[in-house]
């Protein structure tokens, strides 16, 4: 440690820790403007000079280091000239638009002229222009002559993102930042280049324009997507969702979103919104009142118990449903006497877990891994932010290892990160090359691998990586989770992680996949599981908040599986499930409910709706609840969304994880790892932005590169290769 001297105030603070830091500690604000905690030290932008006594000149706190005994003056005239003097700089050629800046109201430049800039300018000449850019339908580069070349956005692709589609051109007044990698920016996480910009010359183009800062209302949130569980400020304009940016979290999803939890928003203001309740009659759909709904539901319902037993009623239930929703869905069903209900809608895999299935470790703890196997997971598409943290780790000498087939890992640069050894096969074969890694790992150490294999090369590789370092994790990502073998990878990993003293865990795939689980949306003794009951396999069908044509294994087979139905009832915010459903019933999403979502690691995160809901939309535990009591079932006399998740509790009120003897990734005892499952079909995964309802539906997601690409991809074609799609996504 050293002792510094700040504004006369003893400052203790690492050793090799800048000026910037210590003041961080100590609570002193110097102004800034390229610093930002999370990346590197540029010390281009001069905003933070500062008086260090015995030096010569003003000396700029964020690449000062500090040494014994200094003395730092951070108000004294010399530095506050010295900040003085930079502001009269930067703002020679910043153009006099505040009025109109997207910025205007939470622009550090703006702020720090108050304190810092002169009331009149002694430059008369004309300013420069920097002529626009179009990069893409997220972020907005109309108005680039504001920059101040603090290159945090440069900074953030390339150190945080992975991918340095930003660069600054050019010197002096002709210096500019542009695209250097291609004309657009596709990066996944590349909405938080418009949060670190510090002036307003990255803003997001589908809020361009659409209300003034100080007229949002903020409210926190949690993401409904990937099992991050990112925390949001929701802001509001007359009960309707404008802007989502991230609420800060070190736990979880530090200060950066991905960007289908910043501008999925967009759907909930489209008009595939499905705002009143709606009956088929005669194949035609007509609006009708709640009453009239959930009476044609419940007499549905009872009849055909009556007809065809309780057996014959079954829930498919999405993973993006809150825990509360989840909970009574099960309860609605079991109530009636059956235990078909599902949650596991993209899994071929049905054998009951000993446990709930979780990530194995924290998330902040992905962040300081020395080594990782990942296995059939696009982990930067299917989970940005975890894919973020392993970056971090990748840069402080991280190894990480993939055994995935070519549509999670199309390259060795797909993951834009350091990738310390690759097995590219068929999801047929990653029981194998599991299999490998386990016979090199056992002659290693002299011990009996579980099934033997082929200790290859690649396999030797891979377990040297896996038996050297202190923290260690195999994460199966969503294609292992959905695999037809998926106990057996889970088994062969958990041998792999005992003998090298690695975590094992999944990285799930919903924003609740393991609150699905706590609320115990499985089917019971008999049960039918999800592809059982797509299957045809029952006469009146829930579907909560999923479309299974999108969001389940089976695909455009769900409609001949569900035919066999006599009624099929879609709870939705969207007019979705048309050609299949019998019933809509117009349901809250996220937004507009209360509710409780739980992340990959067990983390418990309650949230309350943030606008009303839109027309005749109610939330869906209250849908479920009035079901219940027409139905005349026990145990629906839930008052609040925080009566029925106490009831999910249990014992455990209050508690911000769920319970570690709950949590358990142990493979199933009777699994045959000799024996691969016979004529297993490919894995079903969703690709980034079509992973829910409320990410097919916003526009400007579905304008990305990624999103054309999975277009493209869904027919086995490329770019170029089909001239109309081409057309159509262009």
């Amino acid at each position: 440690m050293v002792e510094i001297e700040l504004d006369g105030k003893k400052v203790d603070i690492v050793e090799g820790s800048m000026i910037m830091h210590a003041a961080d500690k100590a609570g002193t604000y110097i102004p800034h403007f390229c610093y930002h905690k999370k990346l590197s030290i540029a010390a281009n932008c001069r905003m933070c000079l500062v008086d260090v006594e015995k030096a010569p000149k003003p000396m700029p706190a964020c690449a000062t280091p500090v040494t014994q005994g200094m003395i730092v003056r951070t108000k004294s005239d010399k530095a506050i000239k010295a900040q003085q003097s930079v502001m009269e700089f930067l703002l020679i050629n910043h153009p006099l638009d505040c009025p109109i800046c997207d910025q205007g109201g939470e622009c550090q430049l703006q702020d720090l002229a108050v304190g810092y800039g002169g009331s009149s300018s002694r430059y008369e000449e004309e300013k420069r222009v920097v002529f626009h850019k179009d990069v893409g339908p997220l972020i907005s580069m109309e108005e680039m002559s504001r920059c101040i070349h603090c290159t945090r956005c440069v900074r953030f692709g390339q150190e945080v993102a992975g991918v340095m589609e930003l660069g600054m051109i050019h010197r002096g007044e002709h210096s500019e930042i542009t695209t250097v990698l291609g004309e657009t920016v596709d990066s996944e996480l590349s909405g938080n280049m418009i949060d670190i910009c510090p002036v307003g010359a990255l803003t997001s183009k589908p809020f361009r324009y659409s209300a003034r800062t100080w007229e949002l209302s903020r409210r926190k949130s949690v993401s409904p997507h990937d099992s991050t569980g990112a925390n949001l400020i929701v802001q509001v304009k007359n009960n309707q969702v404008m802007r989502v940016v991230p609420l800060e979290n070190e736990d979880v999803n530090e200060c950066w979103i991905a960007d289908r939890d910043r501008f999925s928003y967009e759907a909930l203001n489209s008009d595939e919104r499905l705002t009143q309740p709606m009956l088929k009659q005669g194949g035609q759909w007509q609006a009708v009142d709640w009453q009239t709904a959930l009476e044609y539901v419940a007499n549905g319902l009872r009849q055909i118990k009556t007809d065809h037993g309780a057996s014959a009623i079954g829930a498919l239930v999405s993973p993006h449903s809150t825990v509360e929703e989840l909970a009574l869905a099960g309860a609605l069903v079991r109530g009636l006497g059956s235990e078909n209900i599902d949650y596991r809608l993209r899994s071929a895999d049905f054998t009951p877990a000993g446990g709930i299935r979780w990530l194995g470790t924290s998330i902040a703890s992905l962040s300081n891994l020395q080594r990782v196997l990942v296995v059939g997971s696009n982990l930067r598409k299917d989970h940005p932010l975890f894919a973020q943290r392993i970056r971090q780790a990748t840069r402080k000498g991280a190894a990480v290892s993939v055994i995935a087939s070519s549509n999670e890992l199309p390259s060795r640069d797909a993951w834009a990160m350091a990738l310390a050894g690759v097995t590219t096969v068929a999801a047929s074969g990653w029981a194998q090359a599991l299999a490998d890694v386990a016979t090199a790992i056992g002659a290693e150490k002299g011990v009996s691998a579980p099934v033997q294999g082929s200790a290859s090369d690649e396999a030797k590789a891979f377990a040297q990586s896996l038996l050297g370092g202190e923290r260690k994790a195999i994460l199966l990502g969503n294609a292992a989770a959905h695999h037809a073998d998926a106990s057996r990878l889970l088994a062969l990993a958990q041998w792999i992680g005992e003998q090298t003293g690695a975590s094992v865990g999944y990285l799930t795939e919903a924003a609740n996949t393991v609150g699905a689980q706590w609320a115990n949306a499985l089917p019971g003794a008999n049960g039918l599981n999800a592809g059982q009951m797509l299957s045809g396999g029952l006469k009146a069908v829930l579907l909560l908040n999923n479309e299974p044509e999108f969001d389940s294994a089976a695909g455009a087979r769900a409609a001949a599986g569900l035919e066999h139905a006599q009624m099929v009832v879609t709870l939705s915010p969207f007019k979705a499930n048309l050609a299949i459903s019998d019933v809509l019933l117009p349901i809250a999403p996220f937004s507009e409910t209360p509710g409780t979502f739980v992340n990959a690691e067990g983390r418990i995160q309650s949230f309350h709706a943030v606008v009303k809901p839109r027309g005749e939309a109610r939330p869906a535990w209250k849908v479920l609840r009035v079901l219940g009591n027409m139905l005349g079932l026990s145990n629906f006399d839930f008052e609040t969304a925080q009566d029925v998740l106490a009831s999910v509790r249990g014992a455990d009120a209050g508690a911000t994880h769920i319970a570690a003897d709950r949590l358990s990734n142990a493979a199933p005892a009777d699994v045959d790892l000799s024996k691969a499952v016979a004529d297993a079909a490919a894995p079903v995964t969703a690709s980034i932005y079509q992973l829910d309802g409320l990410t097919r539906r916003a526009t400007s997601l579905q304008l990305t590169a990624d999103a054309r690409g999975a277009a493209h991809a869904a027919l086995g074609v490329w770019p170029g290769q089909h001239p109309v799609l081409d057309e159509v996504t262009a």
